[in-house]
């Protein structure tokens, strides 16, 4: 009988060691993953860093300058409506640095915020190939795109809000007096910490439709339920809107809450697509 207890504690204890060593395993493999999406961001960051005049005047500036892109759409919008007052000749305001070292600090965070920027899909593809070994084949085939589609949505989110989010948010606060007494000098870190925030927030926003996925497989999440909560949803938005975009512009804020909206819609079917993908897997189990 005492043999048995041996063997069976034995038995019992090797599971755990294999437990154990499987644990250790996956994480020592996801450490490599994040390495080379470190390695990748890094490399990004290297390249930022040499081609910095390119950088900082024409991509980080870009939105300080009346020629940026947006602002000669603008006026030709105002032209059309024979609105003149979308036109913007000039963002008032000085940009300054109050540090010693300032600027070369200004290089370094610069770069390493367009190497997250670049290296983000990189990373989610590196994070889909740590779980991707963990899913069954119907699961790996569902969740294929992940990759595409989320980098997709985020390079569509950093776009949307490098050209349309960023540019009104700068035109409207570097106007916005509450005394003319006062006047409009930003540092340089204000700034890029702005430009930045404005950008990256908008890209991570339009990740939307990706997380009600993850969780709409998860059961957490149903079309249903947001079809229910439509009207939540949309207050939502216009508040996410109102704090991304700080300008009572209201034109602004439609712009910025139609994208947002669309996204929950897609969110919708998305949520759809994979309970049907759901039932259809559980009546051919049954």
């Amino acid at each position: 009988m005492s043999d048995n207890k041996l063997v069976k504690a034995i038995k019992e204890k090797g599971k755990n060691l294999e437990a154990e060593m499987s644990f250790f395993d996956h994480i020592e493999a996801l450490r490599w993953h994040l390495i080379r999406a470190s390695i990748g961001i890094v490399a990004f960051s290297i390249l930022a860093f040499i081609f910095y005049d390119f950088v900082f005047d024409t991509v980080i500036m870009g939105p300080r300058k009346p020629d940026f892109f947006t602002y000669r759409m603008l006026c030709k919008i105002g032209h059309w409506l024979n609105r003149p007052g979308f036109c913007i000749d000039k963002i008032p305001g000085k940009i300054i640095n109050t540090e010693m070292a300032g600027q070369f600090t200004l290089q370094i965070n610069s770069a390493l915020i367009i190497g997250i920027t670049l290296g983000f899909p990189y990373l989610l593809f590196e994070i889909w190939k740590f779980v991707k070994p963990a899913l069954h084949e119907s699961e790996r085939k569902a969740a294929s795109g992940f990759v595409m589609y989320a980098s997709l949505l985020f390079i569509l989110g950093i776009l949307f809000g490098y050209y349309v989010v960023t540019p009104e948010s700068i035109s409207f606060l570097s106007t916005y007096q509450v005394s003319a007494d006062i006047e409009n000098n930003f540092t340089i870190d204000s700034y890029l910490s702005s430009v930045a925030t404005l950008t990256l927030a908008t890209g991570i926003v339009f990740e939307l439709p990706i997380l009600v996925y993850i969780l709409s497989n998860l059961g957490i999440l149903t079309a249903k339920t947001m079809r229910s909560g439509r009207r939540y949803a949309i207050v939502g938005i216009m508040i996410i809107a109102a704090v991304i975009t700080p300008t009572p512009d209201i034109l602004t804020m439609t712009v910025v809450c139609i994208p947002l909206f669309l996204l929950y819609e897609v969110g919708i079917i998305v949520a759809g697509v994979v309970e049907r993908r759901r039932k259809k897997r559980e009546e051919a189990a049954a």
